[in-house]
């Protein structure tokens, strides 16, 4: 059974995925920015909202999809409010921890059903992209959020999530694993 539970409509052109003007300063970001979130949403709905919480994407600690989603959600929810201050001019540059920030992202996401994990990252998505397309003029900084939210981010994690996603399916045709 595949999910019930979309992401924004996914509408491909040859090489354009993004409806702004061709002079947008991060049009060709944005496009590898749908990209590769349309190839995390195609891994991910091929599984069910069951299997999505299944622990094993990561060991120590424990991760399943829902977790590695709710990861990605929030750096992506985290960008749309950068974003929002670069383009207000109350950013204060982008002296982020890292683990810090990973650790807290985690601990709002413990425990929370599948369903809360996925809307919560289209959400972060859906405003990061939103606060995204506002910007009017390219920043080292904007590029520093754009790479560790989202392009970047989702290199960082879709080889694992292809290997979890094919390690899930294998348990269906061999339910003794």
């Amino acid at each position: 059974m595949r999910m019930g539970l979309d992401a924004a409509p996914q509408t491909r052109h040859a090489d354009r995925v993004t409806q702004l003007p061709a002079t947008h300063p991060y049009l060709a970001d944005l496009d590898a920015e749908a990209r590769g979130w349309n190839t995390l949403v195609e891994l991910v709905r091929s599984l069910t909202p069951e299997e999505c919480e299944i622990p094993g994407y990561y060991v120590d600690p424990s991760w399943s999809v829902r977790d590695v989603m709710g990861h990605i959600g929030t750096w992506l929810a985290e960008a749309g409010v950068q974003f929002e201050q670069i383009r207000a001019g109350t950013y204060e540059g982008h002296d982020v921890d890292i683990d810090g920030l990973n650790a807290i992202f985690l601990e709002a996401m413990r425990g929370q059903p599948w369903a809360v994990a996925w809307t919560q990252a289209n959400a972060g998505r859906t405003r990061m992209r939103q606060a995204w397309r506002e910007l009017r003029e390219p920043s080292e900084e904007a590029a520093w959020w754009i790479r560790k939210s989202a392009v970047d981010h989702y290199d960082e994690h879709l080889d694992r999530l292809r290997e979890w996603v094919g390690e899930i399916k294998g348990q269906r045709s061999d339910p003794g694993r």
